[in-house]
C-alpha cells in the first residue's frame, strides 16, 4: 500500500505532536488508525471480489468446454449407434431370409421350480445337528417338555 519507513514515521509523529498538541494526539491517532483499518478492509474486499469474478469466468470457460466435450461424445455415440442399428438390421434381414420360419418359433416357458420363500443357509444340516443349533422354532409348551428334568426310577 504505502511504503513508509521507521524514520519517516518518527518525523510524522514529531510534526503531529507539535501541530496537534499532546492532549489531542491520542484521539487523532485512534481516528487515523480506524481510517487505515477501513481502507485496508476495503482494499481486501475489492481484491476478493476481483478474484471471485476471475474464478467465475474460469469456471464458465471450464463449463463451456465440458459441455462441448459432452455434446461431441453424445454425437459420436449417436452416430455409432445408428451405424450399428443399420448393420444389425442388414445382418438380421440377411439371416431371416436364409432361415426357415420354423426355427423362429420361440420355446415354451418353463417354470424354474424355485421357492423364494424357503430359506436356504450355507451351513450343512449335519453340522447343525451335531452342535445343537436350533433349526425349527419351538412353542412354549414344547420347550417346557423338552427341558423338563427327567425322573429317575
Amino acid at each position: 500500500m504505502i511504503d513508509i519507513g521507521l524514520s519517516k514515521m518518527a518525523l510524522i509523529g514529531a510534526v503531529a505532536l507539535i501541530v496537534i498538541g499532546p492532549e489531542k494526539l491520542p484521539r487523532v491517532a485512534r481516528t487515523v488508525g480506524t481510517l487505515l483499518g477501513k481502507a485496508q478492509r476495503y482494499v481486501a474486499d475489492v481484491k476478493s471480489e476481483v478474484n471471485r469474478s476471475m474464478e467465475l469466468d474460469e469456471l464458465r470457460k471450464m463449463k463451456d468446454s465440458v459441455e462441448n466435450a459432452a455434446r461431441d461424445v453424445e454425437q459420436s455415440i449417436q452416430t455409432s449407434a445408428s451405424e450399428f442399428e443399420k448393420d444389425w438390421a442388414q445382418s438380421t434381414s440377411f439371416e431371416t431370409e436364409s432361415h426357415d420360419t420354423a426355427s423362429a418359433v420361440l420355446p415354451a416357458y418353463k417354470h424354474p421350480g424355485k421357492n423364494w420363500r424357503l430359506k436356504k443357509g450355507a451351513t450343512p444340516q449335519w453340522y447343525k445337528a451335531r452342535n445343537g443349533v436350533r433349526t425349527k422354532a419351538l412353542s412354549g409348551a414344547a420347550r417346557v417338555a423338552r427341558y423338563r428334568p427327567k425322573k429317575f426310577h
